[in-house]
C-alpha cells in the first residue's frame, strides 16, 4: 500500500514518521545502507518516493561531512570545446576515469562561456574539494581566485604554480625535437601553424622576431623549443614563419597554412602544434596541389587518431593525455584526502616523435 501524500514541504523526519523509524535511521538509508538489512531500507525508500522526498541535500550533506565528494575542472574555453576538440576528449576521458575511480564526481567550468564577474561567481559558488586547473592563461584572475579557495589544487597546460602538483610533458624539449627532424631532412624554411598567444583568441599572421611572451604556457613552451632548434641551426628569425590560429580546428589549420604557403619564399615545411592544424595543413597543401612530402614536410603533434588516418599519415609527437587526464585525477583526490606529499609537485609525462609519411627532404629548388 502507498503511502499517502502529505501537504507542505517533506523532509526526513516527515519519512521517519511514516515509516515509524528514527531520523537517523532514514539517512542511514540514503548514506549508510549498509548498516539496515536490505528489506528496512528498500521499505524506507518506497515511502521516501511516494511522498515525493527527495533525499538529502547534496549541498547540505557536504556541510555536514567536510568534503563534496566531487571535484572541479577549470578551464579557459567554451564548454563546448571539451566535446569538439580530440586532444581536450582524451583529457576529459582519463580525468572522468580517474575520478569515477574513487567515487568521485567532476564538474566542469567553463571560464570562456562567461564574463569575468559570472566566471568569478561560478568558481566561488563550485562546491568542490578540489580543482584542475586546464588551459588558462598567465595572470588570469580566476587563477588568484582559485588559489584563495585555499582546497588542493593540480595544473595541467596552465601556469607552474608554486606548490602546486603540475602535470604535463616537457613541450620545449619535444617542440625542439619535432623542429630538430625537420633541420636534419635538410629545412631551412620552416613555418609554425601556433595555438593562441592568449584570451584575445585572434587568427593572425605573427612576425617571427617579435612574439613577445605569450600567456599560454604551452604556446609559450613550443615556440621556445622550435626557435631553440633554429637558433642552433643559426636559423635567421625570419626562416621560421608564424601564424596565430584562435582555436584549436582543422578550418583554423586550413586557413593558417593557406596563408602561410601563397608567401613569397614558401616555406617546406610546416609545425604545427597540434594534428588538427595539421591535418588541416594538409588540406591546404594539397588545394595548392602540392605534393606531401616532397613538395611540404608537415608535422603535427597529440598522436591522434586522425593524425594515423590522414593521407599521407602525419608525423607527430606523440603524447597521452589521457594518462595525464588520470594521473591529474588522482593526485587531486590524494590531495583532498591528505594523501599526497609536499614536495610531490612536478609529474612529467612520456613524449615521442613518431616518424611518419607526411615529412622527408624538401624540395630541390
Amino acid at each position: 500500500m502507498s503511502s499517502p501524500r502529505v501537504e507542505g514541504r517533506v523532509t526526513l523526519s516527515t519519512v521517519a514518521r511514516a515509516v515509524g523509524v528514527s531520523p537517523m535511521t532514514v539517512s542511514n538509508a540514503y548514506n549508510r545502507p549498509h548498516k539496515l538489512s536490505p528489506a528496512l531500507r528498500e521499505r524506507i525508500l518506497g515511502v521516501a518516493r511516494d511522498l515525493g522526498y527527495p533525499g538529502p541535500n547534496p549541498a547540505a550533506r557536504s556541510l555536514r561531512r567536510g568534503r563534496a565528494g566531487s571535484i572541479g575542472l577549470l578551464f579557459g574555453e567554451a564548454l563546448t570545446y571539451v566535446f569538439q576538440d580530440p586532444g581536450a576528449m582524451e583529457f576529459l576521458r582519463g580525468l572522468a576515469e580517474g575520478t569515477a575511480r574513487h567515487n568521485t564526481v567532476l564538474q566542469l567550468i567553463a571560464a570562456l562561456d562567461a564574463d569575468e564577474q559570472e566566471g568569478t561567481s561560478l568558481l566561488a559558488n563550485a562546491i568542490v574539494d578540489g580543482l584542475v586547473v586546464w588551459t588558462l592563461p598567465d595572470r588570469d584572475p580566476l587563477l588568484r581566485l582559485a588559489r584563495e579557495r585555499n582546497i588542493p589544487l593540480v595544473t595541467h597546460g596552465s601556469p607552474r604554480l608554486d606548490d602546486v602538483p603540475f602535470v604535463g610533458i616537457d613541450d620545449r624539449a619535444a617542440a625542439q625535437a619535432a623542429a630538430e627532424h625537420l633541420l636534419q631532412l635538410g629545412h631551412r624554411s620552416l613555418a609554425v601553424i601556433s595555438f593562441p598567444f592568449g584570451p584575445s583568441r585572434r587568427a593572425r599572421h605573427r612576425d617571427p622576431a617579435n612574439v613577445g611572451r605569450p600567456r599560454y604556457r604551452v604556446t609559450r613552451e613550443r615556440l621556445a623549443g622550435y626557435q631553440a632548434a633554429g637558433n642552433a641551426a643559426t636559423l635567421k628569425p625570419a626562416a621560421l614563419d608564424l601564424y596565430e590560429v584562435a582555436v584549436n580546428s582543422r578550418e583554423e589549420g586550413h586557413h593558417a597554412a593557406l596563408a602561410l604557403l601563397q608567401a613569397t619564399p614558401r616555406p617546406t615545411a610546416v609545425l604545427a602544434m597540434s594534428d588538427e592544424l595539421g591535418v588541416g595543413a594538409l588540406a591546404a597543401a594539397r588545394e595548392l596541389n602540392l605534393r606531401v612530402p616532397r613538395d611540404l614536410s608537415v608535422l603535427g603533434w597529440d598522436d591522434s587518431p586522425s593524425a594515423r588516418a590522414s593521407d599521407p599519415a602525419l608525423t607527430t609527437i606523440s603524447q597521452s593525455l589521457h594518462d595525464q587526464g588520470r594521473t591529474c585525477a588522482r593526485l587531486l583526490i590524494s590531495a583532498t584526502r591528505a594523501e599526497i606529499a609536499a614536495d610531490d609537485l612536478v609529474h612529467l609525462a612520456p613524449w615521442q616523435l613518431i616518424t611518419r609519411d607526411s615529412t622527408g627532404s624538401p624540395p630541390r629548388i
